[in-house]
């Protein structure tokens, strides 16, 4: 999760920002791909009319990226890092969130191979969340 702030990802930061309208709380990769995370209520304008500024930002970086929307509540913060899968139930017990899956599929995509994605979701959640414990797929 930890992506070292150079030159380059410095410049795609301001870019993303100048084109965007919006401010950057924090840049990583997930799921192999370049991650902006802007503020609360700024996804709207950070996405763009039908995603205009995402397909841009994607040509000029020459790569795929995700926008996603940081949130005070842990719950909801984790549906936003995991859209645009669903998620049909969410909970938190004692620092454990369970999270329930539509179908096999999705919760296949949730877990990751090797447990890979639960896991590089947890390290980004407990960053902003210290207290969680575990996320479980079921």
């Amino acid at each position: 999760m930890n992506v070292k702030y150079d030159a380059n990802l410095i410049g795609q930061i301001n870019f993303f920002e100048k084109i965007t309208r919006t401010r950057v709380k924090e840049c990583f990769t997930f799921k192999e791909k370049l991650t902006f995370m802007v503020n609360p209520e700024q996804l709207g304008r950070a996405l763009g009319n039908n995603k205009m500024n995402l397909h841009k930002l994607e040509k000029v970086f020459n790569k795929s990226l995700r926008i996603i929307e940081y949130n005070d509540d842990m719950l909801q913060f984790i549906q936003n890092l995991i859209a645009p899968l669903r998620v049909v139930k969410i909970s938190e017990e004692n620092g454990v969130v369970t999270i329930v899956g539509p179908d096999t599929k999705t919760k296949g995509l949730m877990i990751g191979s090797k447990a890979k994605n639960l896991r590089e979701t947890e390290s980004i959640v407990q960053k902003y969340f210290p207290e969680l414990q575990e996320i479980k797929v079921v």
